[in-house]
């Protein structure tokens, strides 16, 4: 969780505007809200919400010294006095659903809402029917399962969002362990080219999905913005600084390729039947050479995103590999 609120600071700090007054929902004992306060350089006041008495108690401590901050005891899903907000923090145990009304309700629009669900055996696709009932989406098994599940988190901001005349823009949509987060923008107006949509495999030239067809709906547009992740840095006041270089860079890898899943070199291997998988540097610097861009995930390192289609890829491995043991022939001989 460290790495996750480093992480939010550099997000307040890399929006680059102010946005003066902002509120965490599910506030707990205040942590990841009073270091967007402090470090974020970005707010006026912030208020937090509180439903657990004993929590409350501690929260209201922790913010004894901070006279920007007010703690309220209550539902997280009422909006305390000032709304809207131009911050709106969703961290709940679980699903965030029930708070999801709330949240929109009480972000301005131009203002933005982060939004984090935990609930990942729904989102991954261990419990389908759940989340068939609880997000109306069929989710993806596997190894693609939790980029699956920050893209239904994602469909679900976009549709609730336009439920209120209003659209979204992702500025940073990650997975993270065992959950998921987004930053979103909202926006006035519905968006005319909505990327949400289900996957249908007859159409699908992108990673193989696992589970039962047709998938989705997902959010299929870009995760990460640009410009935001080219202004991404480490905080000074980072805990885990190392870490959070890593995995920024690997964010903006994700910005440059803006293709939804991504590929293994093991997997492509087993779904081939080659001897072995090839080397992923060797994998993207071929895709790139044949003019399609390429580059890794934040999602797992190990993976590789890119515009070229399935065939492309495959030959790409393929060819790689055969070239590999043509090599080895001639250095036994």
């Amino acid at each position: 969780m460290a790495l996750d609120r480093d992480l939010g600071v550099a997000v307040v700090r890399a929006i680059g505007r102010p946005l003066d007054r902002g509120w965490e929902m599910t506030a707990a004992t205040g942590v990841r809200g009073l270091r967007l306060l402090r470090e974020g350089s970005a707010f006026r006041e912030f208020a937090f919400t509180e439903t657990s008495r004993a929590a409350y108690e501690v929260l209201r401590q922790n913010l004894a010294d901070e006279p920007r901050a007010v703690a309220f005891l209550g539902d997280g899903s009422e909006a305390p006095p000032g709304a809207p907000f131009d911050y709106v923090d969703v961290d709940p145990y679980g699903s965030p659903l029930p708070f999801l009304d709330g949240a929109l309700a009480s972000t301005r629009t131009g203002g933005v809402l982060a939004v984090t669900a935990t609930d990942m055996p729904v989102l991954a696709g261990a419990q389908p029917s759940a989340c068939r009932r609880r997000y109306g989406a069929a989710p993806v098994r596997g190894r693609l399962g939790p980029e699956g599940g920050l893209r239904i988190l994602l469909m679900v901001l976009a549709r609730e969002a336009r439920r209120t005349g209003r659209s979204i823009r992702p500025l940073l949509a990650y997975v993270g362990g065992h959950h998921v987060r987004a930053y979103v923008e909202l926006r006035s107006g519905i968006a005319e080219a909505d990327p949400v949509r289900s996957v249908a495999p007859e159409d699908w030239t992108g990673p193989p999905l696992e589970g039962t067809a047709p998938f989705g709906p997902f959010w299929l547009g870009p995760i990460v913005d640009r410009e935001l992740a080219g202004r991404l840095e480490v905080p000074a006041t980072a805990e885990r600084a190392r870490p959070l270089r890593r995995f920024l860079d690997l964010l903006r890898d994700d910005a440059e390729v803006d293709r939804p899943f991504y590929y293994e070199a093991n997997t492509i291997a087993e779904r081939l039947g080659l001897p072995r998988p090839p080397a992923l540097d060797d994998l993207l610097a071929e895709l790139r050479r044949e003019g399609y861009r390429a580059a890794r995930t934040h999602v797992r390192p190990e993976g590789l995103r890119t515009e070229a289609p399935r065939p492309v890829v495959e030959a790409a491995a393929r060819s790689l590999v055969d070239a590999g043991q043509s090599q080895n022939a001639r250095v036994r001989a």
